[in-house]
């Protein structure tokens, strides 16, 4: 059968934009034994995605120039030859930025249509959620009554580590990029949440954060944690999880050096990445479903309609467009 695919047509320098992007119609085979045909149904729009863009080395392999974008999807299977993948079986996995593809059981979770939105394994109970549950939980570790400090606040990551911290009794300030986001941060809980393009952060990070940062989840870097570095605690936590404000930076960006603050107030600061946990999934998924369940969790999508939006999805990450996880339904 034919269908739609988007590859990456060059790697970008700095900003991405749509020239780096490549719709092709390619030909799928009938599956063969064990293998299913599905139909994508939502996808997923990641930061970390800008990094495959390149071919520097991280800690996951570039995407190739002239062949498929992929990250994580939810699909549907329309045809199978897979026993436990039976036709209308619901699964979230990382697959092609295509509108099908045909694939074996390995790397596809079937998951429940009837707990949350299925779009929400992309989100709440995917990725994103279990990146905020490891974090917070096994590298922050906040106690009742300690302050805990999320940047990037509105995104996808941010807006459940901040509930999260509510839930362990944590007071909890928040910075987002609009006054928009920093209403709908208030409506979730946070005790504080900021514009960090409207403020002094200096000036508003003490007046949010009388008593100091006990604890802080790092998904933007540059001139925020710049200012959360100066009103650490003793003892204070900080997961580093993303660095959005640079993933488009064509040199080095120099700031302020961090050991110093670090080493005075015997701060630890451990970067992560969610797969370092693959073993705990199950785990994470189980008590943020929970949770959800309780009302204790409450979760925002931007959705954009359309497979040829999804480039536009992706890049409007770097412009703030999404509040919450950034989702392309497909079908």
């Amino acid at each position: 059968m034919q269908t739609q695919r988007i590859v990456l047509a060059s790697r970008p320098v700095g900003m991405p934009s749509a020239e780096h992007f490549r719709f092709e119609a390619t030909t799928l085979e009938p599956p063969a034994a064990g293998q299913v045909l599905l139909q994508t149904r939502y996808v997923s729009v990641d930061p970390y995605m800008r990094g495959r863009m390149s071919a520097a080395k991280s800690y996951v392999a570039p995407f190739e120039v002239g062949q498929p974008i992929s990250g994580g999807i939810v699909a549907e299977v329309v045809e199978s030859r897979n026993d436990a993948l039976p036709v209308g079986s619901v699964v979230v996995g990382n697959l092609p930025w295509q509108q099908h593809s045909v694939a074996d059981g390995k790397g596809l979770t079937r998951i429940p249509t009837d707990q949350a939105p299925i779009s929400y394994f992309l989100g709440l109970l995917g990725m994103p959620g279990l990146t905020a549950y490891f974090g917070l939980l096994d590298i922050c570790q906040p106690q009742a009554g300690e302050t805990v400090v999320v940047s990037g606040a509105a995104g996808a990551v941010g807006m459940v580590v901040g509930q999260l911290a509510k839930i362990l009794g944590a007071r909890v300030v928040g910075t987002a990029g609009s006054d928009e986001k920093v209403a709908y941060l208030k409506q979730l809980g946070f005790d504080e949440a900021i514009n960090y393009k409207t403020v002094n952060l200096a000036e508003a990070l003490a007046a949010a954060a009388p008593n100091g940062i006990d604890c802080y989840f790092d998904n933007v870097g540059g001139a925020i944690t710049d200012a959360v570095y100066n009103q650490l605690n003793k003892h204070a936590r900080i997961a580093l999880c993303g660095q959005i404000s640079t993933y488009n930076a064509t040199e080095a960006p120099v700031g302020p050096r961090p050991e110093g603050k670090l080493l005075k107030t015997s701060s630890r600061l451990q970067g992560f990445i969610v797969s370092d946990y693959l073993s705990r999934w199950p785990e994470g998924v189980t008590r943020l479903t929970e949770w959800y369940g309780q009302g204790k969790l409450q979760f925002e999508e931007t959705i954009t309609e359309g497979f040829g939006q999804i480039p536009a999805a992706f890049l409007g990450l770097f412009q703030g467009d999404n509040t919450g996880k950034a989702i392309v339904k497909v079908s």
